[in-house]
């Protein structure tokens, strides 16, 4: 019985030649000797099929992504955090693109938003040499890598705009390997690169302007997300209506006169859905029998994280945050165990996060949980201390164990409504520094309907990029 549906394609070769077969085998073999397959090997370990016909540009950027060991920030599946095509979604909505696709612009966007560094070339901006040049020096290394937009057309294949990532280059023959994303259709091929200069020459009907390419790397910055914002559920709209419009109508509406006055109009009435608009990112592993021993990696964010923590809390803003903090929240019990609507919640409800990264779904780990035991400071070959703090998730009847890596806050507690008393003493995160960052996020307009001039002054400069930390002025 005839089954509906398409298998494969037969790949038109020529002009393409199929990476498996032994022309291919020979051309990767005198490539490698070359010196120019040398992004060939990161991008296939993480090389992956599009989930949707029409998410080939989604799919080619979620492989670079991963080859260039960027942390997304954010789950895709249990604790692992990793990029697929299904979470590019910050600069179109996934039904769009998976009705219409996606323009290179966007692609580009999408790069960006998600911690790159970007260069795109239309072909009307570069010349074939140019983008020979770039070919050949993105694959002599592993620091860059090339994902192009062309049309099928030019290789004599079906469909029409195509993303890949570019695998390798053959010098002697001037041909690219394509990494094709859409592996249910075709295989990985070589083409040669001028013609695939011209399949990128063409004109993208969706905008008119021409397709091109794009230079992908990381940013020459060390990772430290502490927080992040999340818009994946309903409430974010009146988050983002209360920030952006109820705010300044309140600062106008009530007779505001000095810094206090004003943090007392943000944080007393936001909506019960702020504290599930900001999220903190935790370093969170299961722990392991033979003890702590963090990476490279997890020592750069540490650290980071750490210095970037010392400079919020070294601004003039965060001593008026933290005063503020003290005069309006009487007891710490008080912004703990249900001080419905007010924002200093958020920094008690954090802790249960991290274990949410594990589980999945909220569990019994909350910072009410862990005792002045479960606080451990190890040492790493003789390097400084790391703060670990250790509790346990409750998922479905299971148990299992957890290790919560936590950079250290220099804040004595006793200025922060006395944390101490709820086995958070001197950790992060805390009130003081979500409230301090949010107010640094908020944008300048936010404030200009503050009567008073000198008190608007006042706050113009506090929140100026000129005292942003330094770490954020770089970012």
């Amino acid at each position: 019985m005839a089954v509906a549906g398409f298998y494969r394609r037969v790949l038109p070769s020529p002009p393409a030649i199929e990476f498996a077969s032994p022309q291919g085998k020979q051309l990767f073999t005198e490539a490698l000797e070359g010196g120019t397959m040398n992004s060939f090997f990161k991008l296939i370990s993480y090389y992956q099929t599009q989930s949707e016909p029409a998410f080939c540009g989604l799919a080619s950027l979620a492989v670079v992504l991963n080859a260039l060991a960027i942390d997304p920030g954010r789950t895709w599946k249990g604790p692992w955090r990793w990029f697929d095509d299904s979470m590019l979604d910050c600069c179109e909505p996934l039904v769009k693109i998976k009705e219409k696709g996606i323009t290179f612009g966007k692609v580009a966007c999408l790069a960006h938003c998600n911690g790159a560094k970007v260069e795109a070339f239309r072909t009307n901006e570069i010349t074939v040499d140019g983008f020979r040049r770039f070919v050949v020096s993105c694959n002599s290394s592993e620091d860059c890598y090339i994902v192009s937009s062309y049309h099928r057309r030019a290789f004599k294949q079906t469909g029409s705009g195509h993303f890949s990532p570019i695998g390798g280059y053959h010098a002697g023959k001037d041909m690219v390997l394509i990494l094709d994303v859409a592996r249910f259709k075709y295989p990985p091929h070589w083409v040669p690169l001028e013609l695939l200069w011209e399949a990128m020459s063409t004109i993208d009907e969706a905008t008119g302007h021409h397709r091109g390419f794009m230079i992908i790397s990381r940013l020459d910055k060390a990772p430290s997300i502490l927080y992040t914002l999340s818009c994946r559920y309903e409430g974010w709209s009146s988050v983002a209506n209360y920030l952006s419009t109820e705010v300044p109508r309140l600062l106008k509406s009530e007779d505001v006169k000095d810094v206090d006055k004003v943090l007392s109009v943000v944080f007393k009435s936001p909506p019960a859905d702020l504290r599930e608009f900001i999220k903190w990112v935790a370093e969170v592993r299961r722990q392991d029998d033979g003890g702590i021993i963090l990476s490279e990696e997890e020592k750069g964010r540490l650290s980071i994280k750490e210095e970037v923590l010392k400079q919020v809390q070294g601004t003039e803003l965060f001593n008026y945050v933290t005063r503020w903090l003290v005069l309006e929240i009487s007891t710490c019990q008080d912004a703990i165990s249900g001080h419905t609507g007010a924002l200093p919640e958020i920094a008690a409800n954090v802790c249960s996060q991290g274990a949410k990264l594990l589980a999945g779904k909220f569990s019994s780990l909350d910072c009410m949980g862990f005792k002045k035991e479960d606080v451990k400071f190890l040492k790493n070959d003789g390097e400084k201390s790391v703060t670990v703090v250790s509790g346990t998730v409750f998922t479905d009847g299971t148990e299992q164990g957890v290790d919560m890596l936590v950079p250290l806050s220099q804040t004595k507690a006793s200025s922060l409504c006395d944390l101490c008393q709820n086995g958070c003493c001197g950790f992060h995160p805390s009130a003081g520094d979500v409230l301090t960052v949010l107010i640094f996020a908020l944008p300048q307009n936010t404030w200009s309907s503050v009567k008073d001039e000198k008190l608007h002054a006042q706050i113009i400069r506090l929140v100026s990029i000129d005292n942003l930390p330094l770490c954020f002025k770089r970012r």
